[in-house]
């Protein structure tokens, strides 16, 4: 049984993005379509302070928000420089460029848009550990076995 390979984009900011960028792209990208994954990686944002003398108190960070996407509202958890996307097929490739490439017109920094393969599409050993031999084949190798809750699941148009 052979599966299919689907495309991959990677989204690489040359600065981590303020949270209105990152909910103005990610609505930008889900009017686009043809998106089956998508995962958002940077630098954790923590909730609470987790050393030093301010240790578990509140992390009053300012890119720690509640951004809408599409329908829903999603809390971001980091400093977002990366976004990967698993596509349906390689027709969507050239909109998402024009997406990127519209919402970082006015903006005095750069963002490239790369093609390869950057997400797993097998089982890991963190998903086999953290969701067991039934894991959903969505969220494969998007498992961080660190963190106690599971990825923020966005449910697209379908």
């Amino acid at each position: 049984m052979t599966e299919a390979i689907y495309p991959q984009v990677r989204i690489v900011s040359a600065r981590f993005l303020r949270p209105d960028t990152v909910e103005h792209l990610l609505n930008r990208l889900i009017q686009v379509g043809g998106i089956r994954r998508m995962s958002i990686n940077g630098p954790s944002i923590p909730a609470t302070i987790p050393y030093g003398p301010a240790r578990g108190k509140p992390n009053p960070h300012p890119d720690r928000k509640v951004i809408r996407v599409g329908d829903q509202d999603v809390q971001l958890r980091v400093q977002v420089g990366t976004i990967i996307l698993e596509l349906e097929d390689e027709s969507y490739i050239p909109a998402i460029g024009e997406a990127v490439d519209e919402v970082f017109a006015d903006k005095d920094f750069s963002c490239t848009v790369q093609q390869g393969r950057f997400m797993k599409s097998q089982p890991t050993v963190s998903d086999y550990a953290k969701y067991g031999p039934d894991a959903d084949r969505e969220i494969l190798g998007l498992v961080d076995p660190r963190r106690k809750d599971g990825p923020i699941i966005i449910q697209g148009n379908k």
